[in-house]
C-alpha cells in the first residue's frame, strides 16, 4: 500500500466570506498541489474540504497521514465526534437536539477516511511548518482569486450546513 502524506489548510476572508483551500500531496519524489476558491463559505467548511479534496485525489487505497492545523477537523475524526454525529442523525447533543454543522462535508470525509488507512495529525498553524505554510498560501490565493465557485452546501442563513 502506498504511503501518502497530505498537508491541508482552509480559510476565509471574513468568516463567513470568500474562502479557499490548499492541499499538498507527497508521495516519494512526487508532489501535487491543489487549491480552489469559493464566493461565500466558512473557515471550517474550507478546512474540511481541503481534507476531502486531498483524499479524493488518490486513485487507489493508500496509507495516508493528513496534517491539518484545524482542531475541528482532526478532533472531529480522531475523537470520533463526526461518527457519533452521523449515528445520531447529525445531532451533536441528544438532550438539546443541537444539530451538527457541515454534515454534507463530514459525510464525504467519513467515507474517504474509511476508504483509506488514514491518520489525522494536528500541526500548529503559522509556526514555520513549510508545507502548512504552502497550503496557507494556496488557500489565501484561492480565496482572493477572481474565479471562485459557489459552495452549494453553504446556506449562509445560520441554520444548516454552515
Amino acid at each position: 500500500m502506498k504511503k501518502i502524506t497530505i498537508y491541508t489548510d482552509g480559510g476565509c476572508i471574513g468568516n463567513p466570506g470568500p474562502g479557499g483551500y490548499g492541499v499538498v500531496l507527497l508521495f516519494g519524489k512526487h508532489r501535487k498541489e491543489l487549491s480552489d476558491g469559493f464566493r461565500e463559505t466558512t473557515n471550517n467548511r474550507m478546512e474540511l474540504l481541503a481534507c476531502i479534496k486531498g483524499l479524493e485525489a488518490l486513485k487507489e487505497r493508500c496509507s495516508v497521514t493528513i496534517y491539518s492545523d484545524s482542531k475541528y477537523v482532526v478532533d472531529g475524526i480522531s475523537k470520533g465526534w463526526a461518527r457519533r454525529w452521523q449515528k445520531n442523525n447529525w445531532t451533536r447533543d441528544k438532550k438539546t437536539g443541537a444539530k451538527a454543522v457541515n454534515p454534507d462535508l463530514w459525510q464525504r470525509l467519513l467515507e474517504l477516511v474509511e476508504r483509506h488507512k488514514t491518520d489525522l495529525c494536528w500541526v500548529k498553524g503559522h509556526s514555520g511548518n513549510e508545507e502548512n505554510e504552502v497550503c496557507d498560501q494556496l488557500a489565501n490565493s484561492a480565496a482572493r482569486s477572481n474565479s471562485k465557485q459557489i459552495d452549494t452546501g453553504y446556506k449562509g442563513n445560520g441554520t444548516t450546513n454552515n
